[in-house]
C-alpha cells in the first residue's frame, strides 16, 4: 500500500526563464511553418520541424531540421524578436530589438524522412523511438497533481499582472521560478508547508521583504482558501537580489524543463522534450495522447489516478506497447483498459494528429506554464485536455 501522509514538492518556471525563452522561440517556429504552409496550400502532413534554440547574453542561436514552406531568415528573425518582446525583455543584456540572432536550420535528413513519410500502403511512421507517459489524478479541477498545478498558477498570475503594468507587479521582471511543497493526509492535498519564489525585479533597491509584499497577495489569492497558514514557511528571493535575469544571467536551451512541462515529478517521464517539434515526433504527440487518455479514464470514473505508457519505434506507426496503471484506484482491470484504448483512439502518429487536430499553429502557447492542466481554447489549442472520450470508454468498458 502506498504512503498516504507525506510532503511533495514541485517547481515551475516563468516564460522569462532562459530555458522557457528558448522553448517559446522553438515553438513559435513550429507555428510559423504551419501558418506559412497553410498559406502556400501545402499538405500539413508533409511539414517537419525539429528546432532547437540557445539563448545567452544578447545572442540567440536557432538550429535544427525542417521541411515545408520556404521561410526567409528575416521572417525567422522577426518571429524570434516578437516572441522575446512579448515575454518582456528590453534589458541591456537581452533586448528584443538588438539581440544577435543566428539561424542554422537545414533540411530534414532523407534517411529519417523515408521512415516517417507515408507511402503506398505504408502509414506514417513515428519520428523517433521512445517511451511517453500520460498521467491524471483527482487533486485539482483539471485533474493534475496539486504541487505543479499551483506552482504554475502562481507564475501565470504574476506574469499577467506584470504585463498589464498593474501596481507594484510592474516592478517585476520576466524571469521567475516558483516551488510549492504540499502536505498530503490520507492521500489528499490539504495545505502548503513551504513556498519558494524567486522573481527578477527591475528596481535594484528592492529587498526580499519588498518583493514578498508585492507577490504575497497574488499567491494567497491563487492557492485554495486555508492552504496557507501561520506555519507556512516563505522563501522569497532568498539570495536577496535578482536584477540580472533571463538569458543574460543564465544560458537557456530548448527542452531542459521537461518535468516542469509535464507532472512536476508526480509521474514518470519518458525523457523526450516537446517544444520545437512537429507532431510526427511522438515525444510530443504521443505524450499528448497519453495525457488525453489518462485524463478521460479518470474523468469517466474508472480511476482516481491513472498512468499510461506508450512506446514507439522510429518508422513504425503502431505503438509497441500500451501500459496502464491505476495505482490501486481502478474500477475495472487495467488489462481491460489497455485492450480498449487502441479502439477508442488510433494511436499511430497520423491517428493522433487527426484525432487531436495537431496540424495547426497551436504550439507557442504551450511553451510556458505546462503542456497539461490547461483549458482547451477556441483555436484548437490544448485539444488533449478535452474529456470527450468518456462515452466511448463507457461503451467499451461498461
Amino acid at each position: 500500500m502506498s504512503r498516504q501522509n507525506y510532503l511533495f514538492t514541485s517547481e515551475s518556471v516563468s516564460e522569462g526563464h532562459p530555458d522557457k525563452v528558448c522553448d517559446r522561440i522553438s515553438d513559435e517556429i513550429v507555428d510559423l511553418f504551419f501558418r506559412e504552409g497553410q498559406k502556400a496550400g501545402l499538405d500539413p502532413y508533409q511539414i517537419r520541424v525539429a528546432c532547437e534554440t540557445l539563448a545567452t547574453t544578447n545572442r540567440v542561436v536557432i538550429a535544427g531540421e525542417v521541411r515545408g514552406p520556404a521561410i526567409s531568415v528575416a521572417a525567422l528573425e522577426e518571429t524570434t524578436r516578437a516572441a522575446i518582446k512579448d515575454i518582456g525583455y528590453e534589458q541591456a543584456g537581452f533586448h528584443w530589438q538588438n539581440v544577435n540572432i543566428e539561424v542554422l536550420l537545414h533540411a530534414q535528413s532523407a534517411d529519417i524522412a523515408q521512415g516517417v513519410d507515408a507511402s503506398g500502403n505504408k502509414d506514417e511512421g513515428a519520428g523517433d523511438q521512445g517511451i511517453m507517459f500520460g498521467y491524471a489524478c483527482r487533486e485539482t479541477p483539471d485533474l493534475m497533481p496539486a504541487p505543479l498545478y499551483y506552482a504554475h498558477k502562481i507564475l501565470e498570475v504574476l506574469a499577467r499582472e506584470r504585463k498589464a503594468g498593474k501596481g507594484d507587479a510592474a516592478k517585476l521582471g520576466p524571469d521567475a521560478k516558483s516551488q510549492v511543497t504540499i502536505k498530503y493526509v490520507d492521500g489528499k492535498p490539504i495545505g502548503v508547508t513551504q513556498i519558494v519564489l524567486s522573481t527578477q525585479h527591475l528596481d535594484e533597491t528592492l529587498t526580499s521583504k519588498d518583493i514578498r509584499a508585492i507577490v504575497e497577495p497574488y499567491i494567497r489569492a491563487t492557492l485554495p482558501k486555508g492552504w496557507i497558514t501561520d506555519e507556512t514557511v516563505w522563501h522569497v528571493n532568498p539570495t536577496g537580489k535578482f536584477v540580472i535575469g533571463g538569458p543574460d544571467g543564465d544560458c537557456g536551451l530548448t527542452g531542459r524543463k521537461i518535468i516542469v512541462d509535464t507532472y512536476g515529478g508526480a509521474a514518470p517521464h519518458g525523457g523526450g522534450a516537446f517544444s520545437g517539434k512537429d507532431p510526427t515526433k511522438v515525444d510530443r504527440s504521443a505524450a499528448y495522447a497519453a495525457r488525453y487518455l489518462a485524463k478521460n479514464i479518470v474523468a469517466a470514473g474508472y480511476a482516481d489516478r491513472c498512468t499510461i505508457q506508450l512506446a514507439y519505434a522510429i518508422g513504425f506507426p503502431e505503438p509497441l506497447s500500451i501500459y496502464v496503471d491505476t495505482h490501486g484506484t481502478g474500477t475495472v482491470p487495467e488489462e481491460k483498459i489497455e485492450a480498449v484504448l487502441p479502439h477508442v483512439m488510433r494511436l499511430t502518429p497520423r491517428g493522433i494528429r487527426d484525432h487531436l487536430a495537431l496540424n495547426r499553429p497551436i504550439y507557442a502557447r504551450t511553451s510556458a506554464y505546462g503542456h497539461f492542466g490547461r483549458t482547451p481554447d477556441a483555436d484548437g489549442g490544448f485539444s488533449w485536455e478535452k474529456t470527450d472520450l468518456i462515452d466511448k470508454l463507457k461503451a467499451s468498458l461498461g
